[in-house]
């Protein structure tokens, strides 16, 4: 397989999710209900081939402003539901629908009915301009233009075929990753991250073999910055082992320092990934306000023609 050696722009960048909400919001409490759950396809479950690499992916966005005013300030929780489906000669489609907003806690319920139990949001609690609901909207569907009809990885075009000789060892698949940041033109410096970066997308976004998949979840073990967490649960429920990547920039801002950590969430059975969160701690305290989960509900191979993503 040969590396691209002319410079290359993301296939796709989404801030993708899934499962929604309804009625639910409306009362304030979070959308993914366990009625809703049965429906939810697990890694596990799909079919080995079919038309289209699909994912379907659940984000949850809180912060980093709130909503109210005066006392009556509440956190809110902005979700959405994405899907790519994507052939093998690399055509691929994304369905994006907004799942509706709702207060985040027990205490920002109490506050945002307060606040009159509003069903949008136009203005944050310090003025910002927001367009949020907590009802879902209508969605769309259509193509993703420009991706050279080929799959991206780590600054490459691949065709199918060349993700289905990715290597199955993982030093093998670092030594590959390396070479790809090299003609990328990645300071030396910053390569463990640029390899970092690109192995959780080889567990979902790529239509790699499981062998491959297991070889990145490996190499992501023998990274700098990545701790295993032993066993946890994503937001629906499912267990998976869990890693930690801490992010090694640190932001200065009114004397304070932030730093980011992306959390893990693996399906060591599959070795799909479960879910990736972004959490950060402020001079060394976890900041609870703004932090981005996406859950990945659905990946693997379908027959299912695009569609507008489907509330549960």
């Amino acid at each position: 397989m040969k590396l691209a050696t002319a410079p290359v722009r993301p296939l796709i960048a989404v801030g993708a999710g899934l499962t929604a909400v309804g009625a639910a919001a409306l009362l304030g409490l979070p959308s993914v209900m366990k009625a809703s759950q049965t429906r939810l396809a697990a890694a596990a479950s799909a079919p080995s081939e079919g038309a289209y690499w699909h994912t379907r992916v659940l984000t949850q966005l809180t912060g980093p402003h709130q909503m109210g005013s005066g006392a009556n300030r509440y956190w809110v929780v902005e979700q959405t539901l994405s899907e790519i489906w994507t052939a093998r000669d690399g055509k691929a489609w994304i369905g994006y629908r907004k799942a509706g907003a709702y207060p985040k806690s027990a205490a920002d319920r109490k506050a945002w009915r307060r606040d009159g139990s509003p069903a949008k949001w136009t203005r944050t609690a310090d003025g910002q301009v927001v367009t949020l609901s907590a009802e879902p909207d209508k969605g769309r569907v259509g193509p993703i233009r420009g991706n050279d009809d080929k799959f991206f990885l780590a600054g490459q075009w691949l065709t199918y075929d060349e993700v289905q000789r990715l290597p199955a060892d993982p030093n093998a698949l670092k030594s590959w990753l390396s070479e790809a940041a090299r003609v990328s033109r990645v300071k030396q410096n910053n390569v463990d991250q640029y390899i970092i970066g690109a192995l959780p997308g080889l567990l979902s976004q790529l239509p790699a073999p499981k062998n491959v998949r297991a070889a990145a979840y490996q190499a992501l073990l023998t990274m700098p910055a990545v701790r295993s967490r032993g066993e946890s649960k994503d937001s629906v429920g499912r267990a998976g082992a869990a890693l930690s990547i801490d992010h090694p920039k640190a932001v200065q801002k009114n004397g304070l320092t932030i730093k980011d950590r992306t959390g893990l969430i693996v399906d060591t059975s599959t070795m799909l990934l479960l879910s990736e969160s972004r959490t950060s701690t402020i001079s060394g305290k976890l900041s609870l306000n703004e932090t981005r989960t996406q859950t990945m509900l659905e990946a693997g191979w379908t027959d299912t023609a695009p569609a507008v993503p489907a509330l549960p």
